[in-house]
């Protein structure tokens, strides 16, 4: 994210080179903000249910775009935490456990995610955030390229691994 203005004093940023790398830092001499634009965490759930992963498709999203369930950690939660709340507010369903699956970094939107197989059970009740799901028998789900897809690829190998 591009920041224009410092959070400390409102003075206008400026690039400089601070810990050999180049920074929005605040242009006042009497401030030392730097804004270092650091990866925000963002938690993935690949949410199994009845042998199928729930792909969700948010408001916004193209019409045939769908992904796992994701968010936003909130301040004071784990990413534990945040994967089962994440769940529960977008599809209504409660999950007793989150296993970890891995972290990735994705570049494009300055994320990292923290992936989750998060097995639940019940009716789905979709939350203000998703336009639509849909149902992928495991045995049929494809990982992509970017973002939530090389966790989907992971835990469909651990699983082969496993049988």
């Amino acid at each position: 994210m591009q920041a224009h203005f410092c959070l400390q004093c409102g003075s206008p940023l400026q690039t400089a080179e601070v810990a050999g790398q180049a920074r929005q830092c605040c242009s006042a001499p009497d401030c030392a903000y730097v804004h270092w634009d650091n990866p925000v965490p963002v938690v993935a759930a690949i949410v199994e249910i009845d042998g199928a992963v729930i792909l969700a498709r948010n408001h916004g999203w193209p019409e045939k775009r769908f992904g796992l369930i994701t968010g936003f950690l909130e301040k004071g939660e784990t990413p534990d935490d945040a994967v089962l709340r994440e769940v529960q507010e977008e599809l209504g369903v409660h999950a007793e456990a989150a296993h970890f699956i891995g972290y990735y970094p994705f570049f494009e939107m300055n994320q990292l995610l923290l992936a989750f197989h998060v097995p639940t059970s019940g009716e789905i009740r979709l939350g203000e955030e998703l336009a639509g799901i849909k149902w992928v028998p495991v045995e049929r789900l494809k990982p992509w390229t970017i973002g939530t897809g090389p966790a989907v690829r992971d835990w469909l190998a651990s699983r082969q691994s496993v049988s």
